[in-house]
């Protein structure tokens, strides 16, 4: 049977277009957007890992000038995203089996590497880095303790992973990123824990 964790990409397969339904549209990111915006050049690439239908991430660095590709293990929300954006790169895939053809300026993993197990977590730093040219900038949130919980969401469970922050903080400097900018349960953007940083130059490890 699969475990809670695998079970999101089922979930997210199966009700793509309820999520996209629920999903806010006010944006209220945008400070933390556009604050990673200012690190990538305006004519830029951006990797959206976890991309969702696309909205309202995808579009507002899309209208912001960048090339985005865009990775979603759910067909359903990829299949949103290219008729939303089809001038723009969107896959389907697993992102922890991410082989990047080229590196990106930026890349934004929003409320993704939560349905992740801890266990499968820290590997991600590495690929993160990979995916990065150096001085490529990175966001992405976090849960703030180590553990798992189970939401729910429309009568379904919904898994949550996290590590510590300690162990956030580890993983990016073992990576050879530079923490720009943190802030643990952001009052103003809905409590999330979010992490921006930058790559450093050189060889990435892994």
């Amino acid at each position: 049977m699969p475990s809670p964790a695998e079970r999101v990409v089922d979930l997210y397969s199966r009700r793509s277009r309820a999520f996209d339904a629920d999903r806010t549209r006010t944006l209220f990111e945008r400070p933390w957007l556009d604050a990673f915006l200012a690190h990538v050049p305006e004519t830029g690439t951006v990797l959206d890992l976890g991309c969702g239908s696309g909205e309202p991430i995808a579009r507002h660095l899309i209208e912001q000038g960048r090339r985005v590709t865009g990775v979603d293990a759910s067909p359903g929300m990829i299949d949103l995203c290219r008729r939303r954006f089809p001038d723009h790169d969107w896959r389907i895939g697993d992102m922890r089996a991410l082989d990047p053809e080229e590196p990106f300026d930026g890349l934004v993993a929003w409320h993704s590497l939560i349905h992740l197990a801890p266990a499968d977590q820290p590997a991600m730093f590495g690929l993160f880095a990979r995916c990065l040219r150096p001085g490529g900038v990175l966001l992405f949130t976090s849960g703030s303790e180590r553990g798992e919980t189970i939401g729910d969401w429309r009568g379904e469970t919904l898994y949550h992973g996290s590590l510590s922050l300690d162990d956030y903080r580890a993983g990016l400097e073992t990576a050879g990123f530079d923490l720009l900018r943190h802030v643990s349960g952001d009052p103003g953007c809905g409590g999330a824990t979010v992490w921006l940083a930058r790559r450093r130059g050189g060889k990435v490890a892994g």
